[in-house]
């Protein structure tokens, strides 16, 4: 598959390479959680209990994913911001979209 040309547009070590082994560490508990919730699910678990849980897991993933977005302002869009054109308005753009899909 290949690259949008958002993506080639973007330095090739993208703005959360220093915060690569968070990210994913993150993510491995967040996926741990969400197998927690399945097993509570076949295990017949109180409603609240599991709400609870599903909560947790989307405060974790919104954490993620604003982090992400940070990373992104800070190095993608900034990078090309002071390059200015015609990529910058895409790079913008592009931001707001995603923030329009975090916010939904």
């Amino acid at each position: 598959m290949s690259e949008s040309v958002e993506q080639q547009s973007c330095h090739v070590e993208y703005g959360y390479a220093p915060e690569k082994a968070s990210y994913l560490r993150r993510l491995k508990l967040i996926e741990g959680q969400t197998r927690g919730i399945a097993r509570m699910v076949e295990n017949d678990q109180y409603c609240i209990d599991i709400l609870t849980q599903v909560a947790a897991v989307t405060s974790a993933l919104k954490a993620v994913s604003l982090g992400l977005l940070e990373d992104h302002l800070e190095h993608c869009v900034a990078d090309a911001a002071r390059q200015g054109g015609p990529e910058a308005d895409a790079k913008l753009e592009e931001a707001m979209q995603a923030i329009k899909r975090l916010v939904k």
